[in-house]
This record gives C-alpha cells, sequence and structure tokens, in this order.
C-alpha cells in the first residue's frame, strides 16, 4: 500500500552562509533530492537531516522533491534536473547498466528490501515454503523481478499469482491467498482493515539480498564534484541514525507537512517495523555505518538474478554502484550502546 498526497517541493528551512565540516564559512551549496514516492517514514532520514540542520551542517541547501503517482523523479537525474535520487532497489542500478543510463548507485540506505508477503493467521501458513499452498497476489513489477527468484529458488508457481492492484481487499476476503506489500505499512493496513495481525514475511530474510532506498547521482557529479556527493552521503547516514534512534517529531512534522494522509500512529508504526526487522541498520551496516555496501552482497544479488533469468549474465554490474562514499563508519557513534 501507498499513500497518495501532494507532491509539492520541500525547500530547504533556512538558507545563509555555513561552514561544513569545520572548514572556512561558504556559501551552502544547492542541493535537489528526488524521492520515488509521497512523504513516508520510509524517507524519514533524509527528512531529518533537512529538519534538524543537518544538511545545513554540512553545507548544503537541500530541497527534497517527493515522488509519487502523478511525479517521475527517476527520470529527471540522467538528464541533470536534480541531483540525487533515491533509488527503491538494486535492480533498478543494474537496468540503468543495460540501457546505458549515467546513473551509479553511492550509498545504501536499507540494508534490506522491505518487501513482505502478508498471510492470514491460523491457516497452517507457517514456514516461507507454505506460501506455495496459497494463491498470491502480485503486482507486474513483483512477477517481473522479485517472483522469478522466488521461482528459480523455491519452487513457486505461475498459476498461484493474481494480479496485486495495491487494494487489500482480495486478501482479506480470501483467506487462502497471500499479498505483496511493504513491512512497514501494508501489514498496518490490514490489522486496520482486517481487524487481524497477519503473518508477515519478509523476502530479505529469506535470501533477496537486493539493497534498498539507494542513493543514485550521475556518474559526472562523483567525477567533478565528490565532496559535494560526500557531504551528502554523511549527511543523510547522520539523518537516519538520529531519525532512528534520536528525536524524529520534527521529521515526522515535516513528512506530515507534506503528505495530509500520513497519521503519527502509521509513522510510529513504520519506524519501529524497521527496527524490529533492521531494515536500515543490520548486517554491514552494524560495523561499516548505515548505508554500507559491499562488493560481495552486490555479487551475491547478481547472481541470484541471473539463475532467476531477471538480468543477463555478461551485465558489468560493477558499474551500477560505487562504495567509494560508504563503508567509513559515518555516524556509527549515534547509535545506542546495547
Amino acid at each position: 500500500m501507498r499513500f497518495a498526497s501532494f507532491t509539492w517541493v520541500i525547500p530547504a528551512m533556512l538558507a545563509g552562509i555555513l561552514g561544513a565540516g569545520g572548514a572556512s564559512a561558504q556559501a551552502l551549496d544547492k542541493v535537489s533530492f528526488g524521492t520515488n514516492w509521497v512523504a513516508e517514514a520510509e524517507h524519514g532520514g533524509f527528512y531529518q537531516a533537512l529538519a534538524d540542520g543537518t544538511y545545513r551542517k554540512y553545507g548544503l541547501d537541500v530541497t527534497i522533491l517527493p515522488g509519487g503517482p502523478n511525479a517521475n523523479n527517476r527520470m529527471l537525474l540522467p538528464v541533470g534536473k536534480i541531483d540525487f535520487y533515491m533509488s527503491a532497489n538494486t535492480l533498478q542500478g543494474f537496468d540503468a547498466v543495460e540501457q546505458n543510463v549515467p546513473t551509479i548507485s553511492v550509498a545504501a540506505m536499507f540494508q534490506k528490501d522491505p518487501q513482505v508477503f502478508i498471510a492470514h493467521p491460523d491457516q497452517g501458513i507457517d514456514t516461507f515454503q507454505d506460501l506455495k499452498k496459497l494463491t498470491l497476489f502480485v503486482s507486474k513489477e513483483g512477477v517481473a523481478t522479485y517472483y522469478q527468484w522466488l521461482k528459480a529458488d523455491f519452487g513457486f508457481r505461475d498459476d498461484q499469482v493474481k494480479p496485486y492492484t495495491f487494494n487489500p481487499q482480495p486478501f482479506l476476503a480470501d483467506k487462502k491467498s497471500a499479498m505483496q506489500g511493504y513491512v512497514t505499512s501494508e501489514p498496518f493496513a490490514v490489522e486496520h482493515e482486517g481487524k487481524f495481525k497477519p503473518k508477515i514475511f519478509l523476502l530479505a530474510d529469506e535470501g533477496f539480498s537486493s539493497y534498498s532506498t539507494l542513493i543514485e547521482t550521475r556518474r559526472d557529479l562523483v567525477a567533478s564534484k565528490p565532496d559535494l556527493v560526500q557531504r551528502f552521503v554523511d549527511a543523510s547516514i547522520i539523518g537516519w541514525y538520529n531519525y532512528l534512534y534520536g528525536n524524529n517529531a520534527a521529521a515526522n512534522a515535516l513528512i506530515k507537512t507534506q503528505n495530509a494522509e500520513m497519521t503519527d500512529e502509521l509513522l510510529a508504526y513504520s519506524v519501529a517495523k524497521m527496527k524490529e526487522y533492521g531494515i536500515v541498520d543490520s548486517g554491514s551496516a552494524l560495523t561499516l555505518g548505515i548505508g554500507a555496501m559491499t562488493d560481495a552482497r552486490m555479487k551475491d544479488f547478481f547472481d541470484k538474478m541471473v539463475r532467476a533469468g531477471v538480468v543477463k549474465s555478461g551485465l558489468d554490474y560493477r558499474k551500477s554502484y560505487t562504495l567509494q562514499f560508504v563503508d567509513k563508519k559515518v555516524g556509527l557513534e549515534l547509535r545506542p550502546k546495547q
């Protein structure tokens, strides 16, 4: 489920003369960042960095352009209309290489893709393999991507699939079904509309090793302004630590200002699920910092997608990302000690 709303531009809250990282005072660098959906908790770290002044501290005057059903921010990046874009998953980077689009991923804010299947309780669906007994509501994009992996690695079948239209009603009406969703939103909708707690199966925990919520930019920006890219990545990482573990009231207020359908209850639910499932801060991020990427993880996911027939084996997937700006342990001190 995704929540439709307004898609106006969010201006940076202040502009002025500030220094970055202790450097001498300088004019703020104007930066535009396009998200892939309307404002929500899943974008919270970026709004946090804007709302609490972190971007300004790093010498950046950031404008966030929300996505949504009537926006296509991804197309604005390669033509130079925006500087950074929030990519949904690793596959979009692979696609950019295949299509010779001059963009590159510079950080992965989600270690786990939040994609899940949601099933009814008390139907004997106790393991991931049990989902093969059910009708599955899957979107067209899902069928073309992760469902091919499910077929290749788990033996799921095409005849199980019915179209998912981002409406939970068909799932609610059929107890012998499961539907796709994001762990941070669709279970919330099911609990409210269906009045029950669904079974949740996170694909990432079953081996779907795509990164999610990646920061993409253009190759020419990496080459010509690496310091600007580094500052945007670092400030966004700090924003995510503060959003998850600090006072995120200002960020949530900004999100609600830009998305009239967002509620405090859903924001709190989404943050709690991101923590519970380790969506942002798990795996390599625990030692390398939020935003971490590794060559081994990229190869693992590429090999799985080749095996599933989603990408071609000859694709030079290494061109889709760079580790130049991540894995520097930025912000680790902001994680609460266990």
